[in-house]
C-alpha cells in the first residue's frame, strides 16, 4: 500500500512535469487543457505530500527530521496505553455495563445446557481429569505431607474440650444422641444373644474348681438368659434406667469438658500425644501417596469409574439446572452480583493490565505493531489526498479561470 501511495505521488509528479514541458515547449500556443491537468497534477502533489507528512508523523520523524510533535506513538506510547486503559475502564468496565451484559448472558443456562448434553460427557470427564492430574502434578508430595501435618497442628492450637463439650451439650438437648444409643443398645443385644459360649468359657476358667459341670452348665445358661433379657429391656424401653444414666452420664460429662480443669487437661494431653504420634505423620503421608496413586490410575484410564461418575455427576446436576428455572434466575443474579462486584472493586486491577502491557512494549516495536496493524487504512489515506488533492487543484483553478480570465 506504500507502493500504491507514492507511486500515485510519483504519477502526479511526472504529470505535473510533463506538463510544464509542454507549456516551456508550445508557449503562448500551448493548449488549453494543459494548464487545467498541471493544476490538478500540482495540487495532487501537495495533497500527497501533506497526507504522507501526516501518516508519518505518527510512527516516526518523517526523513529522520526532528520536527516537533512527530514520531508521536513513539513518544507517547505509555500515554496511550494510560488512555487505552482509561477508555476501556470508563466504557466497558462500568458496573452498570457489566452487570448488563452478564445479564443478556444468561451464563447459568448456556453452560448448563452445554454441560447436560450427554454427547460433550467425554470432554467434561476428560478436560476435569486433566484439571486434577494437573494439580496433582504441581502439588509436591513433601509439600502437601507438610500441609497435613500443619493442618493438623493448627487444628490442634486451641483447646479441644470446651467446644467439644459445648457441641454434645446441643446434640442432647436436640435429642440427636438418641439414635445412638440406640444404635448401641441393639449391639449389646445382639452380643448378648451370642454370649452363651463366652459365659461358659468364663464360668469354667474362673469357677470354683469343685462345682460339676452341669451346675457350670445351669449357671451359664441362667446368666445368658438374664443377660438375654436385661439387654432386650434396655433396647426397648427409652426410659430405661441404664439409658437414663447413660444420658446423665454424657450430660455431666458435656459440662466437664466445658468447665472442669481436669477434665479439659486430660483431653489436651491426650489431643497432644495422638497428635505428636510419628505414625500420624505417617499415616499421613501414607494415604496422600496412596490417594495419588489411585487418582492418578483412575484418572488415565478412560473408561474408569472415577471419569464415568464424575461426568453422570456432572450431567445430572447440569440438567438439574437447565431445568429449573427458578434457580436459574438465583443462580444468574449470582453471576450477575459477581461481575457487579467485580467492576466495583476490580476494575483498576483489571485494567492495568492494559497499561502495565503496553507500558513493558519496546517504544519502536510498539509504533510498528500499531502501523502494521492500521497502516493499510492509513495509506488509503494518502491516495485519497493524492486525487482529492487534484481535484480541488482543478476545481480551484477552473474557477479562478471563469472569474479573472
Amino acid at each position: 500500500m506504500k507502493i500504491v501511495a507514492t507511486g500515485l505521488l510519483v504519477f502526479a509528479a511526472c504529470v505535473y512535469l510533463f506538463t510544464r514541458w509542454l507549456e516551456d515547449r508550445g508557449g503562448d500556443d500551448t493548449a488549453g487543457w494543459v494548464a487545467y491537468v498541471r493544476a490538478a497534477s500540482e495540487a495532487g502533489m501537495v495533497g500527497a505530500l501533506a497526507d504522507w507528512f501526516a501518516v508519518t508523523a505518527l510512527f516516526r520523524q518523517p526523513l529522520g527530521l526532528p520536527i516537533p510533535h512527530t514520531a508521536l506513538i513513539r513518544r507517547k506510547k505509555d500515554q496511550i496505553g494510560e488512555q487505552l486503559g482509561d477508555f476501556v475502564e470508563q466504557n466497558f468496565m462500568t458496573p452498570s455495563v457489566i452487570e448488563g451484559q452478564v445479564s443478556k448472558l444468561e451464563l447459568p443456562q448456556r453452560v448448563s445446557r452445554w454441560l447436560a448434553d450427554p454427547k460433550n460427557s467425554p470432554r467434561v470427564s476428560a478436560e476435569a481429569s486433566r484439571a486434577i492430574g494437573l494439580a496433582g502434578e504441581m502439588l509436591q508430595d513433601d509439600d502437601i505431607e507438610q500441609f497435613i501435618v500443619a493442618g493438623m497442628r493448627w487444628m490442634a492450637e486451641p483447646q479441644w474440650g470446651p467446644p467439644a463439650g459445648r457441641v454434645l451439650e446441643s446434640l442432647i438437648e436436640e435429642n440427636r444422641l438418641a439414635p445412638v444409643i440406640q444404635m448401641l443398645c441393639d449391639r449389646a443385644h445382639d452380643w448378648a444373644l451370642g454370649s452363651q459360649g463366652l459365659i461358659d468359657k468364663v464360668i469354667d476358667k474362673d469357677g470354683p474348681t469343685w462345682a460339676p459341670k452341669f451346675l457350670n452348665a445351669v449357671v451359664g445358661e441362667r446368666i445368658h438368659r438374664e443377660l438375654v433379657d436385661y439387654t432386650d429391656k434396655v433396647r426397648t424401653d427409652p426410659d430405661h434406667d441404664i439409658r437414663r444414666a447413660m444420658n446423665e452420664f454424657l450430660e455431666q460429662f458435656a459440662q466437664d469438658l466445658q468447665h472442669d480443669p481436669e477434665t479439659i487437661a486430660r483431653l489436651e494431653q491426650i489431643k497432644e500425644e495422638f497428635i505428636g504420634r510419628d505414625e500420624v505423620a505417617g499415616a499421613a503421608s501414607t494415604a496422600w501417596r496412596s490417594a495419588k496413586a489411585v487418582l492418578g490410575q483412575a484418572l488415565d484410564d478412560p473408561d474408569s469409574t472415577l471419569r464415568s461418575n464424575l461426568a453422570e455427576a456432572v450431567i445430572k446436576v447440569a440438567t438439574r439446572v437447565s431445568n429449573d428455572e427458578p434457580l436459574q434466575a438465583k443462580m444468574n443474579m449470582w453471576t450477575v452480583r459477581v461481575a457487579r462486584h467485580v467492576a466495583n472493586n476490580y476494575a483498576t486491577e483489571i485494567v492495568s493490565v492494559i497499561t502495565e502491557t503496553v507500558r513493558g512494549w519496546d517504544a519502536e516495536d510498539t509504533s510498528r505493531k500499531i502501523e502494521l496493524q492500521v497502516g493499510r487504512d492509513l495509506q488509503f489515506i494518502r491516495i485519497n489526498g493524492t486525487v482529492v488533492g487534484s481535484l480541488a487543484g482543478l476545481a480551484i483553478y477552473t474557477v479562478s479561470v471563469l472569474l479573472f480570465s
